[in-house]
């Protein structure tokens, strides 16, 4: 969305910058030399600069956006390399995979039991046996587990800018 606003405010000014050229190229072919002449011919010319500025402030904004998408894909198939890993690592059943997925997606026991058909009961046994298979208290620390792998893998942020 944020590319295809930039777009539409460069073609409106350039579009503005066209009308306001010709307007200085016909004063200019009458001989006007006064204030107003300068004054628009400069407002011409700023909003020339602004053009540029604003096409080139565009490219950079789409290529920074296909940067991020495609560092979302890496991420997001880096992800499900190390959830995969984990799961056989721990010797997950694949019931207990199917459960644990469910658990890093956020589902609560009741959603994943009638996802699974299965009991409360049995939902809850198999977190517990998928914890203590990861070597955590809880569903908290199971996640972050995830995120401390992700986060490893993608490279150092830039620092801020000051």
């Amino acid at each position: 969305m944020r590319p295809a606003i930039l777009a539409g405010v460069v073609v409106i000014q350039a579009l503005a910058a066209a009308f306001f050229l010709g307007d200085v190229a016909a004063d200019l072919a009458v001989g006007a030399r006064d204030a107003h002449s300068l004054i628009e011919a400069g407002v011409t010319l700023a909003l020339a600069l602004g053009i540029v500025f604003g096409a080139v402030e565009l490219a950079r904004t789409i290529q920074a956006l296909r940067s991020q998408e495609a560092a979302l894909r890496a991420a997001a198939g880096a992800l499900g390399e190390v959830i995969t890993e984990a799961f056989r690592d721990w010797r997950l059943t694949p019931a207990e995979a199917d459960v644990a997925l469910f658990a890093l997606k956020g589902l609560d026991v009741a959603d994943i039991a009638g996802l699974r058909g299965a009991a409360a009961g049995t939902v809850r046994a198999q977190l517990a046996s998928i914890y203590a298979k990861a070597g955590v208290s809880g569903r908290a620390q199971f996640a972050a587990l995830f995120v401390e792998d992700l986060l490893a893998l993608l490279p150092a942020a830039a620092p801020p800018a000051s």
